[in-house]
C-alpha cells in the first residue's frame, strides 16, 4: 500500500522520548489515512490550527483526539493511547519540574525556602510519574500491537527458521553481538530473530537483534548487532529513513519496518 508521506517540520528539541514517539505516530497515522488538516477538522471536531499544534510537537494532544485520529483512519486506537498515557506521565513531569524550578528560584531570589506545598506535590508527582511510566512502557515494549490491534506472532508461530530458540529471553551480555544471516521468505527480509513489522523498538532485545541485522544487509552499518538501540543504530536508522523518503527520527516503527523487510 502506497502512503503519502508528508515533508514533516523536524520536532523541537525540548520535546521528551515519550512524546516524540507519539508524535511520530500520529504523523504516520495521518500520512496513512491520506487525510488533510481539513478534513481532519471536518472529521474529528478539532480544528486545523489545533492538529498543526499536535501533529508538530508543540501541544499534547488529548486523549480524545487521539481516539478520534485513529477512527478515522480506521486502525485499533489501544496502542496509541498506550503511548499517550506514557508521554502524558513525561509531560506532566517535565511541566512540574519546571514550575517547582521557578518557585524555587523566586524562594531563594526572597531569601526564602521554597514552600512546602510545592516541594511535596513535585515529590509526589515525580513519584507516581515514574512507577505508572515504567508500567505503561513495560505493557508496550512487552506486548508490540499489530496495526489491526492484535498480538504479533512470536518465533514460534514463524514459517522461517529462527536464529534463537522461540522462548528465549533476550539478556544483554557488554561485548557480546549476535550473527546475522538475512534471507528472503513470502517476499520478506527475516534475520530470524523477530517477526514483528509493527514493534517501536527503544529497549534492549531481539527486536532490536532483527532491526540490526537488518540494516546492515541493507548497507546501513549499525555496528554490531548486540540488541541495544543505541546512537549508531540510531543513526544508521535515521540514515535508511532519509533514502526512504521517511521522516528521519531514528524511530523504529511500522512505516521503517516495511522499508527493512522489503
Amino acid at each position: 500500500m502506497g502512503w503519502n508521506v508528508t515533508r514533516w517540520n523536524e520536532l523541537p528539541s525540548s520535546l521528551g522520548d515519550p512524546e516524540r514517539q507519539l508524535v511520530v505516530q500520529l504523523r504516520r497515522l495521518k500520512d496513512r489515512s491520506g487525510l488533510s488538516l481539513a478534513s481532519l477538522q471536518s472529521k474529528t471536531g478539532y480544528s486545523r490550527s489545533s492538529w498543526e499544534r499536535y501533529l508538530n510537537g508543540r501541544s499534547l494532544p488529548p486523549r480524545q483526539a487521539v481516539e478520534e485520529l485513529a477512527r478515522v483512519a480506521g486502525v485499533e486506537p489501544t496502542r496509541l493511547l498506550v503511548l499517550h498515557d506514557v508521554a502524558t506521565q513525561a509531560w506532566q513531569k517535565e511541566t512540574g519540574a519546571a514550575e517547582a524550578a521557578e518557585a524555587a528560584e523566586a524562594a531563594e531570589a526572597a531569601d526564602a525556602p521554597a514552600p512546602r506545598g510545592v516541594r511535596r506535590s513535585v515529590l509526589i508527582g515525580v513519584f507516581t510519574t515514574a512507577v505508572l511510566g515504567a508500567l505503561l512502557v513495560g505493557l508496550l515494549l512487552a506486548a508490540p500491537w499489530t496495526q489491526d490491534g492484535g498480538r504479533r506472532k512470536g518465533l514460534a508461530g514463524a514459517k522461517h527458521s529462527a536464529a534463537v530458540p522461540p522462548d528465549a529471553t533476550f539478556a544483554y551480555k557488554p561485548g557480546k553481538t549476535y550473527p546475522c544471516a538475512v534471507k528472503r521468505e513470502n517476499g520478506r527480509l527475516y534475520a530470524g530473530y523477530s517477526t514483528t513489522r509493527t514493534a517501536v523498538l527503544s529497549q534492549p532485545g531481539w527486536d532490536v537483534v532483527e532491526a540490526q541485522c537488518l540494516l546492515r544487509h541493507l548497507g546501513f552499518d549499525p555496528g554490531g548487532a548486540d540488541g541495544v538501540y543505541g546512537e549508531n543504530t540510531t543513526r544508521a536508522v535515521k540514515r535508511l529513513q532519509d533514502k526512504a523518503g521517511l521522516p528521519a527520527d531514528g524511530i523504529v516503527g511500522p512505516h521503517t519496518w516495511q522499508v527493512l523487510r522489503r
